[in-house]
């Protein structure tokens, strides 16, 4: 029974004494990791909705606050996020056999660049690319809203996962 009792003990240190950078998320962050900064997106496509770069912007940012604990801070995070708007397009996804549209697609794609000032191997600089599909019957300025923010979930997730994920 003492045994039991002063391997228990033993085993409670060691977990203790260990700064291992993992979250419940499934986040892999520098255990000296403590703060981050997101730069606002740009534009560089005309055809992107009215603040498309500041709703994406705000969308990583509540991202990071809700799965790490990470404060934000407006610059030189110790992870730091920017990023460019290159794609935002609404185009024909499926057409029927009549030659018609029945389907449009909304495709939105960000290069980010990402600096880990802790663990320099793991900055990058990529694209992420994600769609939304849309009857064609629907009037897009009247969806557009809706597959801003499905688009978003998956964006922010797919980054957030490259940069952070311990998969």
């Amino acid at each position: 029974m003492i045994r039991k009792g002063l391997f228990f003990i033993l085993a409670c240190i060691l977990i203790e004494s260990c700064t291992v950078g993992y979250s419940f998320t499934g986040a892999d962050i520098p255990a000296d990791a403590k703060t981050f900064s997101v730069k606002t997106f740009k534009l560089a496509t005309p055809m992107a909705a009215a603040n498309y770069d500041i709703r994406i912007s705000e969308s990583f940012k509540d991202l990071m606050l809700a799965q790490t604990k990470l404060d934000l801070i407006e610059k030189k995070g110790d992870l730091q996020f920017e990023g460019v708007v290159t794609k935002y397009e609404s185009s024909n996804a499926a057409v029927s056999g009549e030659e018609f549209t029945t389907v449009n697609r909304l495709t939105i794609s960000i290069k980010v660049k990402y600096i880990n000032t802790f663990e320099r191997e793991k900055n990058f600089e990529r694209v992420f690319s994600r769609f939304a599909d849309y009857s064609s019957s629907q009037d897009f300025s009247a969806v557009e809203d809706q597959l801003i923010e499905e688009i978003n979930d998956q964006l922010t997730q797919d980054i957030f996962d490259a940069s952070l994920g311990a998969w």
